[in-house]
């Protein structure tokens, strides 16, 4: 086993390491994925038994029968507040429980009333409570519509390719024919009974349950390879459980933009993909991954947004197997000619998208998001699975990271150098190698001997790190974690009930077993200051490799058919890493007492993620093409809850030109979570490396980020509070313009800034779409003045980032950048105010510690910025909210403004004063100097 880490390492380290595609599954490849596409759209064999339907208060229960092979299967539907619709569909009778995915869903959602409408022989109409929405289920061929008076919004199984493969008795094992003799005894009783009445119900459900267990004589001459063992190069996959998987297709009239399900390195927009793979969901370590393709990485959240300029809808699919999604559509290929030809010749052909999920294992559990606004489905999906967490305001700042830094000295030397050069920063990062021999938790004892010295001086100057801890274990009977996880039995099963063992950087390593609430309470109690040696309140965890990564496994990840419990790996794989995100920030939170917010990064994610902290992209290349997918795939994310997401500045793998690395310190700026970050083979790419020229280019970039940081950090509280997104699609605030829904070069960071970074090499130029026909946007550099709903040619230098702020908005800033976020806490705020065409404009100002929970007990301060009738106003949103602060108000810049005669402020205490102003006629801008008042307080400023 060990020449395999050593070709792995050997790979690993090579600057010219691509990923091998034949490392990883096609769908061909993957013979669930192969089986289930085999099936063509037509009519189905499922049929809906409408006897069988109850209605309660909270659901209705139907089954279903396929007429095939006579398995029935029990349809849940819920309509659930919020407007949204939830259909589960499992097997009536399986013959052992199948995995329904926990620990996603915040709550068990709540359901409002189901009512009967109408019912005939051919089908039921229920009424979803909403303005004319209603549920149209037929009975055969099954199907449910979705409608809102005579629109359909959403059809599911209206191309027959609902499957649910039941779980059965493999036909060669003793308990199958133990089985097929019981079903032939009862064949023979109904045999000398057949000229009697018919079986009663009672007796008829023993006899399909008997059917359903017994492989019947159709299925067994279609028994496919794949279906009850799989090979995939020299990994065996047994599949004690044989075949299992579930599908459902969905039409979406009306439709042709689809997006989300992420990760993948492809556009917004997601592709049809009839001419290739489906796209796949799966949690894998894909070194160098390539560029627009359907191929899995490092996370998936199976969420799919569909938006057209009337509507937004969503299907979130629950389930943590692997998965894969097909996407058609009636348009794909037309170009921009053929549909002006088509609507000359009045073509009476509805756009349409068509998806289909298919899952290898589990349920069919999926929520329709109905809309209808997009900042509606944002709402519906955070009432499920929750918002991003709050984080700390320090990290918003900038990170420096690499793999890595030597040891202690070498901290203290990249520490100084940014206070040599000026450039802020918040933390600095330790990936594996500042471990003991890639023993998680413990420090290298020559290299790091005195962990607390190094953790003190950051603290001094108000900063902090992040040390990396995996979730592979060093197997070692000399090291504490594994002999406790070991010990406890907390490990991860192999099929034959050992502990699961796998390749990773520590070599043979154990896999802690994060489904179980006692080892996730385990691994917690091992972050507290008296078991994490030598860590203290600026130390925070960087989760790595977490999906899981077996570096000599299938796919380079774990067996599925190894054991949590009662359930394989296939049944929960992409659910690990966020056990392990979570575990890891419940760590954080109980070392401090509940008090301190956590920071923690995650590689893998799945649905509800965003709960537990920050992900990034992964391993990403030093090249132009992947600085431009750094912008869909953040974007994706944003759409699914997830917001704190980033990219590797400069590229993990490979060496940047000065030109890229520059460029991406100009994009990274503008994008949620910023950090650089190298591999171990590159050279050292400090910012400070590449010449005075570049240096100040970065360091200005980087100081721009932190004059926004309280409008980030707003925006995250916003985030918080609702589920929307901080980065945003252009589609997301201008839904009813089709020029914004295939965007994704540009991007908006809340409502209120537009920014086009330059993502080709060379430019001299960019041409930035300004959307809103109504809208004026001022450049943040020069405060020049653009109209909206125009393609804006831009000339640009290295200097240059293209960023805009809204006509109509109030963006607080503090231009006052110090060493660290921390070290501006008390400094005071200029408001920038862009005044739109009716010459108002409005917005937030949030502040609070920046460090703990206390926001939620209403120690924060919330204020309503409001720009109208020549009057600027500052309002408390929040009376029932307590906190103080010793930041003021020490300017003002109005854009888009006229001179006036005088300024005059009034403060809450009554008190009036003329203030001081500068006017520049040249670009209509407005500076108020010193007004001085607090910015927790009352005031508002006139001008005359």
């Amino acid at each position: 086993m060990v020449p395999v880490l050593v070709v792995w390492l050997a790979l690993c380290l090579s600057g010219t390491w691509a990923v091998d595609r034949s490392n990883f599954k096609t769908c061909d490849q993957s013979s669930f994925c192969k089986r289930q596409r085999a099936l063509k759209h037509g009519e189905s064999p499922y049929r809906a038994l409408l006897e069988t339907m109850e209605l309660t208060n909270t659901r209705l229960t139907l089954q279903l029968i396929n007429d095939n092979n006579k398995v029935r299967l029990l349809l849940e539907l819920y309509r659930l507040q919020g407007n949204m619709t939830r259909v589960k569909i499992n097997e009536l009778k399986p013959l052992k429980p199948r995995y329904e995915v926990p620990d996603v869903l915040v709550r068990e959602p709540p359901t409002e009333p189901l009512s009967v409408l109408s019912q005939d022989e051919n089908g039921v109409v229920l009424s979803l409570g909403v303005e004319s929405q209603r549920v149209i289920v037929s009975a055969q061929p099954f199907r449910l519509d979705i409608m809102e008076g005579h629109d359909v919004l959403m059809s599911l199984n209206s191309r027959g390719l609902l499957a649910f493969e039941h779980l059965r008795m493999r036909k060669d094992t003793f308990s199958y024919k133990v089985t097929s003799t019981v079903a032939s005894v009862w064949d023979n009783i109904k045999r000398v009974f057949s000229s009697q009445a018919e079986p009663d119900a009672e007796n008829k459900e023993e006899a399909d349950a008997a059917n359903q267990a017994e492989t019947t004589k159709e299925e067994e001459e279609k028994v496919e390879e794949g279906m009850w063992e799989e090979t995939f190069k020299s990994h065996s996959d047994s599949k004690p459980n044989g075949p299992s998987a579930v599908s459902l297709d969905f039409s979406l009239p009306g439709v042709e933009h689809v997006y989300g399900i992420p990760e993948h390195a492809d556009s917004l927009r997601l592709k049809t993909t009839d001419n290739g793979d489906p796209y796949r969901l799966y949690n894998l370590d894909v070194f160098q991954y390539e560029l627009y393709n359907p191929m899995a990485l490092y996370g998936a959240v199976p969420v799919m947004l569909a938006h057209n300029t009337q509507r937004t809808t969503g299907i979130f699919w629950l389930n943590a197997a692997e998965t894969w999604v097909d996407i058609s559509s009636n348009t794909a290929g037309k170009t921009v000619f053929g549909k002006m030809l088509d609507y000359v010749q009045g073509s009476s052909e509805t756009p349409q998208t068509d998806v289909r999920w298919i899952s290898e294992s589990g349920i069919i559990d999926v929520f329709i998001m109905l809309g209808p606004t997009p900042k509606d489905i944002f709402s519906q999906y955070a009432s499920l699975t929750g918002t991003q967490s709050f984080p700390p305001l320090s990290s918003l700042g900038y990170h420096q990271c690499r793999w890595n830094y030597n040891d202690q000295e070498d901290v203290r030397t990249v520490d100084a150098g940014f206070d040599e050069h000026d450039i802020p920063y918040d933390f600095i990062w330790l990936d594996i190698e500042h471990t003991d021999g890639k023993r998680y938790f413990t420090w290298d004892p020559h290299k790091f001997a005195s962990p607390k010295d190094m953790l003190q001086g950051l603290k001094d100057k108000k900063r902090n790190m992040v040390a990396i801890v995996d979730p592979h274990i060093k197997v070692d009977s000399n090291y504490k974690i594994h002999n406790e996880i070991r010990s406890r039995g907390f490990y991860v099963k192999n099929k034959d009930g050992g502990d699961y063992e796998g390749w990773c950087w520590p070599g043979n390593a154990g896999y802690p077993d994060f489904t179980r609430p006692d080892m996730r309470a385990w691994w917690a109690s091992m972050f507290s200051y008296d078991q994490y040696e030598g860590s203290m309140e600026n130390l925070y965890t960087w989760n790595d490799m977490n999906e899981p990564s077996v570096f000599n496994g299938p796919e380079v990840t774990m067996h599925k058919d190894a054991m949590h419990g009662s359930w394989e790996h296939r049944d929960i794989h992409n659910l690990y890493g966020l056990y392990v995100h979570r575990a890891t920030t419940e760590g954080l939170i109980q070392r401090s007492g509940g008090v301190e917010r956590p920071f923690v990064l995650t590689r893998a994610f799945f649905a509800g993620s965003q709960r537990y902290g920050a992900v990034w992209t992964g391993d990403n290349a030093a090249e132009w093409d992947h600085l431009k997918i750094s912008i869909p795939m953040c974007l994706s994310l944003g759409l699914v809850g997830i917001s704190f997401c980033g990219a590797d500045v400069g590229g993990f793998f490979k060496s940047p030109s000065t030109e890229l690395l520059v460029r991406w310190y100009q994009t990274g700026a503008y994008q949620p979570f910023f950090r650089a970050h190298a591999h171990l083979d590159t050279p050292r790419r400090e910012p400070w490396l590449f010449g005075p020229e570049n240096t100040a280019l970065i360091r200005e970039v980087v100081r721009q980020r932190y004059t926004f940081l309280p409008y980030w950090y707003q925006l995250f509280y916003h985030a918080y509070r609702t589920g929307e997104p901080v980065m945003r699609a252009l589609w997301v605030e201008y839904p009813q313009d089709p020029a914004t829904f295939a965007v994704d070069d540009e991007f908006l960071i809340g409502r209120d800034l537009l920014v086009h970074p330059v993502t080709e090499e060379g430019a001299r130029g960019v041409t930035a779409f300004l959307p809103g026909k109504d809208e004026v946007w001022f450049d943040i550099h020069t405060f020049q003045k653009h109209n909206g709903a125009q393609n804006l040619y831009i000339p640009v230098t290295m200097s240059s980032i293209p960023v805009f702020q809204r006509g109509g908005s109030i963006i607080p800033r503090k231009l006052r950048v110090r060493r660290s976020s921390t070290c501006m806490e008390h400094d005071p705020y200029t408001l920038f105010v862009a005044l739109n065409a009716q010459r108002t404009a409005e917005g937030e100002l949030y502040i609070d510690d920046g460090h703990t929970f206390n926001y939620e007990n209403k120690e924060f301060i919330h204020r309503r910025l409001l720009f109208s009738n020549n009057v600027l106003s500052s309002v408390n949103v929040a009376t029932e909210a307590r906190f103080t602060t010793n930041s003021w108000i020490e300017r003002v810049i109005i854009l888009g403004a006229s001179k006036p005669r005088k300024v005059t402020l009034k403060t809450a205490d009554g008190n009036k004063s003329q203030l001081d102003f500068d006017f520049d006629a040249s670009t209509t801008v407005l500076t108020i100097r010193k007004p001085s008042m607090n910015a927790g307080e009352d005031w508002n400023m006139t001008l005359q």
